[in-house]
């Protein structure tokens, strides 16, 4: 089973995993068009963030983060969840679930009250993880070019 670190985005291994997740997703992108932004080390502290890698044996297979968000029409206590991925050879066990499910445990002890994320139509799996684990499309909150679809999911109602 795989555990978690929590990392800076800016150290090493998880530098090496995120070229991966931008590599592939370049190359796979409709118009070749895509625009990776490197998350800065700022963003994912806490108490308004974490990165964590996803590691298989000491190996790292995979990442994500939270981190606050401004919301456009101001509200509070909002997390925004960013460069959720698996090396694609650790696919189909489950995994993309359990990181989504940590990343929202570490929202909710952030004092998070919502998530929100970004992604793109194409990531049919993505979007599939995403709405089966409760979030809803809502409009554009961002400007990022490489997003088409926004999804967010309250979390008050939610908590155990």
């Amino acid at each position: 089973m795989p555990t978690f670190r929590i990392s800076s985005p800016e150290d090493a291994d998880a530098h090496a995993v995120l070229v991966d997740y931008f590599t592939l997703r370049a190359a796979d992108f409709p118009g070749g068009n895509y625009t990776p932004t490197y998350p800065s080390a700022a963003a994912f502290r806490a108490p308004d963030g974490v990165f964590l890698l996803l590691e298989e044996e000491e190996a790292v297979v995979g990442c994500g983060g939270i981190r606050r968000v401004a919301m456009p029409d101001g509200e509070g206590d909002v997390f925004e969840i960013k460069h959720v991925f698996l090396r694609p050879e650790t696919r189909g066990r489950g995994w993309g679930r359990l990181l989504l499910d940590e990343l929202e445990a570490r929202a909710r002890a952030l004092g998070a009250q919502a998530l929100v994320l970004d992604t793109h139509h194409t990531l049919e799996a993505a979007g599939h993880l995403y709405r089966k684990s409760g979030f809803v499309e809502i409009p554009r909150y961002n400007d990022n070019p490489n997003a088409t679809r926004w999804y967010r999911k309250d979390l008050e109602a939610t908590r155990a």
